[in-house]
């Protein structure tokens, strides 16, 4: 028979989803996919149980329904400091995954490159894959997870179209400061690039750290493509609800794409989620406190116990450095980790392009309870190793 796409061949297995398989096998505590186990605000879920039996179920205005697109225009209005036009300016999308590969087929062609920070979230690889262009890495140095600007330029003088920029950064947590934004505004603006951000975790960031929106620095409105997501805000990661933020010639492109891949993101849950972005900005200061508490019990109870870590700045994960435990195989290990100390966590070699084996990502959206009972099992981790 006549081979495979060879394009795909190029695909590797999601790590992130293997370990989470693999917990449930196992019974062990999942810390490697990030979705909470605690539920959504109970407004939303009061909403979308009427909505179960008020409709809408058929399908929607193809590039999302009206009222959502005007009340997430107007919530990221508000934040990103921009005038968006929900008509001209916002896509909904099957999740950011959805938002991410159409921002990435409408700009590149195959033979393109593009360039991604290391570390960096599993799909971007198979998203810059499938619009036919070529990665260029350039490395976020651990601890701090900082760049070399030189690096950044080079890679933009090998001829990147664009750049994907994931700010808070999963999977290490770096929150840009407005000065590396800076940095990277002027070198797009110098060699006519585009910049593709994913902020899904735009309201998770912790102090003293601030959350910038690239697209609002001067001359880059016209040359970002915003890519967001709705799960991680109101712990709806099963909902599958994204967006695409753009000027409008970009936004008609991405438009076109979702339309004929998707159609369209699931009427019931977009009529249902217009509650959650009608919230008062009271709600977002609360987010922001209960993912300090989850980072301060997790991250402070690995401290306690002599584990290494990268402090994150922002989002819901931390890296942990897994070396003294595991002899340069982070995949064995974690498996070997979930089966007999009962806690799952992601191997660090999926995020990085360099030969990174010594880390592994946790995540902390969870009820105090599952982050207590986690830190037990992971206490055994050094006598199990004996």
């Amino acid at each position: 028979m006549k081979p495979l796409s060879v394009r795909t061949d190029k695909f590797r297995e999601s790590l992130i989803r293997r370990m989470t398989r693999i917990s449930y096998e196992c019974g062990a505590i999942n810390l490697s996919q990030g979705f909470p186990d605690f539920d959504p605000p109970k407004a939303i879920m009061d909403r979308l149980a009427q909505v179960a039996y008020e409709g809408p179920h058929q399908y929607p205005i193809t590039w999302g329904a009206k009222n959502m697109r005007q009340a997430l225009a107007k919530k990221q209005s508000h934040f990103m400091g921009l005038d968006l036009d929900p008509e001209e300016n916002v896509l909904i999308t099957v999740g950011g995954t959805e938002a991410m590969v159409c921002a990435m087929m409408a700009l590149c062609d195959p033979g393109d490159k593009v360039a991604v920070f290391s570390p960096f979230f599993e799909n971007y690889i198979a998203e810059i894959i499938m619009s036919g262009a070529e990665p260029i890495y350039i490395p976020l140095v651990p601890p701090a997870f900082n760049f070399d600007p030189e690096r950044l330029e080079d890679a933009f003088r090998q001829g990147a179209k664009a750049l994907i920029l994931c700010n808070p950064s999963n999977p290490c947590g770096k929150v840009f400061t407005r000065e590396e934004l800076q940095v990277i505004a002027d070198l797009a603006i110098k060699y006519d690039a585009y910049v593709v951000t994913d902020e899904v975790y735009e309201h998770i960031i912790y102090e003293p750290h601030k959350h910038t929106y690239i697209a609002t620095l001067p001359g880059m409105w016209e040359r970002t493509v915003s890519c967001g997501s709705l799960s991680k805000t109101y712990h709806i990661t099963g909902w599958r609800i994204g967006y695409v933020i753009a000027p409008k010639h970009i936004e008609d492109r991405c438009k076109q794409i979702h339309d004929f891949t998707t159609v369209g993101a699931a009427s019931p849950l977009m009529e249902a989620i217009v509650t959650g972005l009608e919230f008062p900005l009271t709600y977002y200061k609360e987010l922001q406190d209960q993912y300090q508490h989850m980072k301060d019990v997790f991250v402070g109870g690995l401290k306690n116990l002599g584990i290494p870590y990268s402090d994150p700045q922002g989002a819901y994960y931390v890296m942990v450095d897994i070396g003294p435990y595991c002899k340069n195989d982070d995949i064995a290990f974690c498996e070997w980790m979930a089966r007999e100390v009962g806690v799952a966590a992601v191997p660090g070699c999926t995020f990085f392009k360099e030969d990174v084996h010594t880390m592994a990502r946790f995540h902390f959206a969870k009820k105090d309870e599952t982050l207590y009972e986690a830190l037990e099992r992971l206490s055994t981790l050094k006598n199990k190793l004996k």
